[in-house]
């Protein structure tokens, strides 16, 4: 007689386990604990097997004549559905372990072991959530189309730059399945051209020596929080990152020395970055110490335990008047860049090096790092100089190479 749900639902444990039976090999055991538990007998090469069809009610009456129907058509073309089932599961375990989303993070993971900065691989984690479409695909299958699928409705919302930045990353993780033989090629790279390019704005800089004058003067009245004002005096003399400045410690200063060591952890080339300070800079730094309140962090937050965040410098130039399209916290440095390439007393080399921009032959790098050293000491200090002259709106008046710092400098 075959079951029923009524009949299964009210089939109540004993003390030892039994059976209920629904024809063509097909059972439920009833445990003394309760529990329900869907079994198949069948014979294959003249022995008699069972095959485990499911736990009940997760796997219901239809549901599991179902897998018995499945299982007697497999043995029907001569295979054994006991067999069937481990390879069914090993290739699943394989699909799983060969998905675009396990070959993603696999790569994300690589490059955290290899320094990446956190931001970075926060950046890249977000960029596969937004494949989400993806993750289950095996990333062999995957083709041009379904990528481009995803990127066309990031391109819909007007996100241009973040569909660009996905396809990147995409590309990444495929020619990393490639390297690790998941996959034969990169479809992502295919989707370069058919991408609506966005238009590149660069930061916002005021680089006009005038208007320089007038936006020290600016922070000097500002009158918000004094890790923001520091924060901001500092700026315009070290041009470093916002980033870099932001989260500095003062473990990484040496005052007597007069140096700041930003940690590779914390650049974007993921190389240490020394600093040469001037008299001005050390003379803020004195002057911040007193409000930092004996913590590691030279711009601590309200609470005092983390910095203050990315915007916070941003948000005191609104206060200050200045527009996105004015100025912006990363602006100094495309107006220490501009200001110090036009005044034609230092070597582009020089200030390339002052901003840590990358030099891809590392015997060239390390060589010039010593031999700019000085160049980019006597640089700093002419250029907080320059600063105190701009801001004091004197008239800009060369100064002779004889009444710089000591230093060696390209006339």
């Amino acid at each position: 007689m075959k079951l029923s749900d009524t009949a299964i639902r009210l089939a109540k444990p004993r003390e030892k386990q039994y059976k209920l039976h629904d024809g063509m090999g097909l059972f439920l055991i009833v445990r003394p604990t309760g529990g329900k538990l869907w079994r198949l007998k069948y014979r294959f090469a003249g022995k008699e097997e069972q095959l485990t069809i499911g736990i009940y009610p997760e796997v219901g009456l239809s549901r599991a004549r179902k897998r018995r129907d499945e299982a007697r058509a497999a043995l029907a073309e001569g295979k054994n559905p006991s067999v069937e089932r481990k390879r069914a599961k090993v290739a699943d375990a394989i699909s799983a372990a060969n998905s675009f989303k396990a070959v993603a993070e696999e790569h994300i993971a690589k490059r955290q072991r290899e320094g990446a900065a956190p931001a970075t691989v926060a950046k890249a984690k977000w960029h596969l959530a937004s494949l989400d479409k993806l993750h289950s695909r095996p990333i062999a299958e995957i083709e041009a189309f379904e990528v481009l699928d995803v990127l066309r409705k990031l391109e819909a919302q007007g996100t241009l730059e973040a569909a660009r930045q996905i396809r990147a990353f995409a590309s990444r993780v495929f020619r990393y399945g490639v390297a690790t033989t998941r996959c034969k090629a990169d479809p992502a790279a295919l989707l370069i051209g058919a991408l609506t390019a966005p238009t590149v704005k660069n930061h916002a800089a005021i680089t006009d020596p005038k208007k320089v004058g007038e936006l020290l003067r600016a922070i000097d009245g500002y009158e918000g929080q004094p890790s923001t004002h520091f924060a901001l005096r500092l700026a315009p003399h070290v041009f470093v990152r916002p980033g870099e400045l932001r989260q500095a410690e003062w473990a990484e200063f040496d005052l007597e020395r007069a140096i700041w060591i930003v940690p590779a952890s914390r650049t974007k080339m993921r190389k240490e970055h020394a600093v040469p300070l001037s008299r001005q800079v050390l003379a803020i730094m004195r002057e911040t110490e007193k409000y930092s309140r004996g913590g590691a962090l030279v711009f601590p937050g309200l609470r005092g335990k983390r910095p203050i965040s990315d915007n916070t410098m941003n948000a005191a130039l609104r206060r200050l008047g200045y527009g996105h399209d004015d100025m912006t916290a990363h602006g100094f440095r495309a107006m220490a860049s501009t200001l110090l390439n036009d005044s034609g007393k230092w070597r582009p080399d020089v200030v390339e090096r002052a901003l840590a921009h990358g030099e891809r032959d590392k015997i060239r790098a390390a060589y010039n790092r010593a031999e700019y050293w000085e160049e980019r000491v006597a640089m700093a200090q002419w250029w907080s100089d320059h600063l105190d002259t701009l801001r004091d709106g004197a008239e800009v008046i060369p100064m002779p190479l004889a009444q710089l710092s000591t230093g060696k400098i390209a006339g």
